[in-house]
């Protein structure tokens, strides 16, 4: 069995795969030479890091999270380096990697039964090419936010989420339903409620089942960016307004919030806030947040301001060659740019 993942990085193409990778590491491997938990170790090794007469030392990112996106453990390893997680317990994770902050691939594994030693290689494959395509970095729950549940509603909970992964959302409702009628204080809970009544389009129950987390817990970001989503698409843009505000107070380091807290004010026609927080999502991660050239250059457009709308339209192409109407956005920037 082998598992391919492809990204389109700043710097290259990487194609990464893991040989004969298994679904559930049970009883394979040696066994655990110290502590009471799994130990998965191997070799990386990259190859054509060097071709086309570019010296190129790479350095990867390892980060090992749990289902619910706890991160674990996290190392740095070379394009011909050795990475080792120790005492790892039993359970389901997400082995990710990543490349200049952005996430190259991810698998997931099983560890279950005698602790053993496991040695799992990965071999990549750089290839020089444009950058395109979005990063999808890994959701990390800081450890305050995650709920300590008695074990019927963790499984529970551990049930909901593979019926969400399988799109059987009615299944997923009615688990995590019993979960919060049971403990109304799981703010976790209620927010992967509220994500998948979002699921079905059901804004309004989904906004109650964030509300929810986040008047259980305030700090919750995931809930309170999720709730600023469904206001967005409810047009209750004032409340989506004071949520996002929170979410940025709580994170301002993250592009969503800014970039949705600019659509906000750019709904309440407060075009002056909109921009401080549009720029600031591109400054913070520039392709993911590419649209945002495209919300600016309607502001600017609308403004009167064609010559900074053509900039904006022009950065986007930059960002995004293939988009669709890309013709049309050419003729306005040709018209409108200045020589």
């Amino acid at each position: 069995m082998r598992f391919e993942f492809k990204r389109c990085l700043l710097s290259g193409l990487i194609l990464l795969w893991v040989s004969s990778w298994p679904v559930c590491l049970a009883q394979r491997g040696v066994p655990a030479s110290r502590g009471t938990g799994f130990t998965l170790f191997g070799d990386v090794e990259v190859a054509g890091a060097n071709s086309g007469g570019e010296s190129r030392s790479l350095t990867f990112d390892l980060l090992l999270y749990t289902r619910s996106g706890v991160l674990i453990d996290r190392q740095k390893v070379g394009s011909k380096g050795r990475y080792r997680f120790l005492n790892v317990p039993a359970g389901d994770y997400d082995l990710v990697f990543e490349f200049e902050n952005s996430e190259v691939a991810r698998t997931q594994i099983r560890f279950i039964g005698v602790p053993t030693d496991i040695r799992q290689d990965i071999t990549m494959e750089w290839r020089p090419g444009p950058f395109a395509g979005k990063s999808r970095k890994p959701e990390v729950l800081a450890a305050e936010d995650v709920y300590n549940r008695k074990p019927l509603n963790q499984d529970r909970f551990e049930k909901a989420r593979e019926a969400f992964d399988k799109k059987d959302y009615d299944r997923a409702i009615g688990l995590l339903r019993l979960i919060v009628e049971e403990d109304r204080r799981d703010f976790q809970a209620w927010s992967e409620l509220g994500t998948t009544y979002l699921a079905q389009n059901n804004l309004s129950d989904a906004e109650r089942a964030y509300l929810n987390a986040t008047e259980i817990r305030p700090t919750f970001f995931r809930a309170l960016l999720n709730l600023g989503k469904v206001r967005l698409l409810a047009k209750n843009f004032d409340g989506a307004l004071a949520v996002l505000g929170q979410a940025v107070t709580v994170k301002p380091m993250s592009a969503d919030a800014n970039f949705f807290m600019g659509e906000a004010y750019l709904q309440l026609r407060k075009g002056s806030q909109a921009v401080k927080y549009l720029y600031e999502a591109l400054r913070l991660e520039p392709i993911k947040m590419a649209d945002a050239h495209l919300r600016l250059a309607a502001l600017y457009h609308g403004a009167g301001m064609k010559e900074k709308a053509a900039a904006e339209y022009e950065q986007f192409l930059k960002k995004k060659p293939d988009y669709p109407d890309r013709k049309k956005l050419e003729k306005y920037i040709a018209e409108n740019k200045k020589l």
